[in-house]
């Protein structure tokens, strides 16, 4: 290569490097917070649930842990709540919440919630279908892969999973 070719190109490289990284670096320390930030006490969930369900108890145990103010609402009949807010008997769990004007069904993790209040999609709610043993509430030390589910009156669809 012709030295006359060879230094102008070296100096365009170094330059438009130096720029590059300018560029990346130009926010310096500047810290982004995240989407799904929410201050303790901002958000209160109302939680229907059946006498005698330890796992629904904590479940709102350790939605409160994340910050959440949980209303505990004993019912007699929990599934007559589930039919009249429209939670799909395939997505019934143990208990069924109500935060945001949303439907939050079963142990679904917190970041869920967050995500469902955030985005505000065109559904009915959230759901965990079961009780899967490694869900907020259940808390058993196992691998098992579940679903968090996002529904309508018509439509049912994964929302997010977790293992």
């Amino acid at each position: 290569m012709k030295k006359g070719i060879f230094y102008p190109i070296l100096i365009f490289a170094v330059a438009a490097s130096v720029l590059f990284w300018l560029y990346m670096f130009q926010n310096g320390n500047a810290v982004e917070k995240p989407v799904n930030t929410f201050e303790k006490g901002e958000i209160t969930l109302t939680m229907y649930y059946g006498e005698g369900c330890q796992c629904c108890v904590r479940w709102a145990d350790y939605l409160e842990d994340q910050g959440v103010k949980v209303i505990n609402e004993l019912i007699m009949n929990p599934n007559a709540f589930k039919n009249e807010n429209g939670v799909p008997y395939q997505l019934r769990s143990c208990h069924t919440a109500v935060v945001d004007n949303y439907i939050v069904e079963g142990h679904v993790p917190i970041e869920d919630i967050y995500r469902l209040i955030t985005e505000r999609p065109d559904a009915i709610g959230i759901a965990v279908p079961g009780m899967p043993p490694n869900s907020p509430g259940m808390d058993s030390p196992v691998e098992f892969e579940y679903h968090t589910y996002l529904f309508d009156s018509e439509n049912i669809s994964v929302y997010n999973t977790h293992n």
